[in-house]
């Protein structure tokens, strides 16, 4: 009986919303958590900043000193909600070196470090767990790592912001900009005082890098990933897309790339993307994180929840402690880091997709005859033109607006479009260039 069984000693780094859902949820679920694992889980300690009587915790729990909590002999499992980097790196260091299995959430330290930690966790035999740095509570880790561990994945896609999906959302719902979407996202707590992390791309980067190199076993860095944010998007793209039957999302790409002679590549890349409105990702609305992985065998599947939040990031959390304290009952270990494909890194200019381009011209006879002109000397083909004519407030024509679909093209060869597209005397202003993706 697990009444019998020595306790687990578990220490948590953090008491914010994550590590006080945990607590709670190891308070509250202690019987069903015991059964599942086969021996009782004990909070032994919890690292935090300050010490204080107002944390909802017996007192008697806290610790400001990280060092000699991870060091514990009664302490089996470390769980770090701490971020951010430092001094998060060094307490799971510490932690592995003394022999404790880590759970973590800390995705930008995962997407930076994975091969020193990795490299620790299997010198100590113990496990890293990190099925919450991707999505909150959307299984995505595991299914990659053990359900497709038989597969060969090709491709893995997805919406893994909720801050940006909740602005791109607003802002495709009821036509605001950019500004106000982000003001609104705010005020209901769906964004930082500091948006930067999430509004340029930082965040789904940090993640498209951990899936990628989960699903290409290949160490894949937050530096190896091409990053847009969403900052640049406007109402006018938004009505231009939903003309075109798309939305705008910001996406996480990372995917295998065949080049010509046979040879493999990664390509991991986040940017905002027009996506057709049939296209599952599509639907993903407000703070919803969904993730859409495609292999060779298994086909299409896609995973859809709640990608943050205290008590969703929490569950995720608690799937790994589970996992990591059956091991520790049963004498086994978890899946180690899988690197053996050594994939190069895909440069984003070798990475073919579609286009959509906005342009605001002179409104004169041969101004559609130069800017096609300047696609096809760089051998992108366009695939749909629209312009639609522009006034000012006394309806005198003041130039057009020209938005140019492309079929499938480099992204050095549009980047070079768009250099000479600038140069010409008809175009005023190259005001968006977005990627288009799910339309193949």
């Amino acid at each position: 009986m697990a009444e019998t069984e020595k306790p687990v000693g578990v220490a948590v780094l953090g008491l914010g919303n994550v590590g006080t859902e945990v607590v709670r949820i190891m308070e509250d679920s202690a019987e069903d958590l015991a059964a599942r694992i086969g021996a009782p889980l004990q909070l032994r300690g919890i690292g935090v900043r300050r010490v204080a009587a107002d944390r909802g915790v017996p007192v008697e729990l806290l610790t400001e000193d990280v060092e000699a909590l991870v060091a514990r002999d009664d302490v089996d499992i470390v769980v770090e909600l701490m971020g951010p980097v430092e001094p998060a790196r060094r307490a799971i260091l510490a932690a592995l070196e003394h022999g404790k299995s880590v759970v973590t959430a800390n995705k930008a330290l995962l997407a930076q470090s994975t091969g020193k930690l990795a490299t620790a966790a299997e010198k100590a035999r113990v496990d890293l767990y990190f099925e919450a740095a991707v999505a909150g509570a959307i299984p995505v880790i595991r299914p990659l790592t053990q359900s497709l561990a038989g597969d060969r994945v090709l491709r893995v896609a997805g919406i893994v912001n909720g801050t940006t999906n909740y602005i791109l959302s607003a802002m495709s719902e009821t036509g605001a900009s950019y500004d106000d979407a982000l003001a609104e996202a705010g005020a209901l707590g769906y964004a930082e005082a500091d948006p930067t992390a999430d509004v340029e791309g930082y965040d789904a980067a940090a993640k498209a890098a951990i899936l990628a190199s989960i699903a290409f076993h290949t160490r894949v860095q937050a530096d190896d990933v091409y990053r847009e944010g969403i900052t640049a998007v406007s109402a006018e793209d938004f009505a231009s897309a939903k003309a075109l039957g798309c939305t705008i999302k910001l996406l996480s790409i990372c995917e295998r790339i065949t080049n010509a002679d046979g040879s493999e590549q990664v390509s991991a890349r986040v940017y905002p993307a027009l996506v057709p409105l049939t296209h599952p990702l599509a639907s993903v609305n407000g703070a919803f994180n969904a993730v859409f992985v495609e292999a060779a065998a298994a086909g299409q599947l896609m995973f859809y929840g709640q990608g943050a939040g205290g008590a969703p990031t929490a569950s995720a959390v608690l799937g790994d402690v589970v996992m990591a304290a059956r091991n520790r009952v049963q004498g086994g270990r978890g899946p180690r880091e899988s690197k053996y494909a050594r994939l190069p890194i895909a440069p984003i200019g070798v990475v073919p997709t579609r286009y959509y381009l906005s342009l605001y011209v002179h409104d004169k006879p041969g101004v559609l005859s130069k800017v096609a002109s300047e696609f096809a000397n760089r051998g992108v083909s366009i695939a749909e033109v629209r312009q639609e004519g522009l006034v000012d407030e006394d309806g005198q024509p003041i130039g057009a607006r020209i938005v140019v679909l492309t079929h499938r093209a480099t992204d050095a060869a549009l980047s070079e479009t768009v250099t000479a597209l600038k140069e010409l005397d008809v175009v005023s202003s190259v005001a968006s260039v977005l990627r288009m993706e799910g339309t193949e």
